[in-house]
């Protein structure tokens, strides 16, 4: 299986059973096995809890943290070169800072970028992109 990096976006959509939380589980059963995890960067990280915080309540968050521990999941420190990387995709296409760090996580670790948003369409030529159905 080739690398993939998870965007806010997938993993919302898993912790909430949204559309794509199905492919998104079975990556994250498919990794467990594989013994070879899926990757994010702390700033996804960041927009995840902050979303499920915002919309979902801290009860909800205090449930994905438990979960979380136990996900085939490698979180990523933002560097100095992962910082430059998404600068340069926040400069030249229109998304967010968070999106931009998992854009370049996905260029860094050369791996497929799994989401569902639709930000990600015009860096489809920079990365690949897995879209969730």
């Amino acid at each position: 299986m080739p690398a993939k990096v998870l965007d806010s976006f997938a993993l919302i959509a898993y912790f909430r059973d949204e559309p794509g939380a199905e492919m998104v589980e079975n990556l994250l059963v498919t990794a467990g096995k594989k013994d070879s995890p899926l990757h994010m960067s702390d700033v996804s990280y960041a927009e995840v809890k902050y979303s499920i915080v915002k919309k979902d309540g801290v009860k909800a968050w205090a449930e994905a943290a438990k979960i979380l521990p136990g996900l085939p999941i490698d979180f990523h420190p933002t560097t100095r070169e992962l910082a430059d990387t998404a600068a340069d995709f926040k400069a030249r296409f229109k998304m967010s800072l968070a999106d931009a760090f998992a854009a370049a996580l996905a260029k860094e670790k050369q791996a497929e970028l799994v989401t569902g948003d639709p930000e990600f369409k015009a860096l489809e030529k920079e990365i690949k992109v897995a879209w969730l159905k």
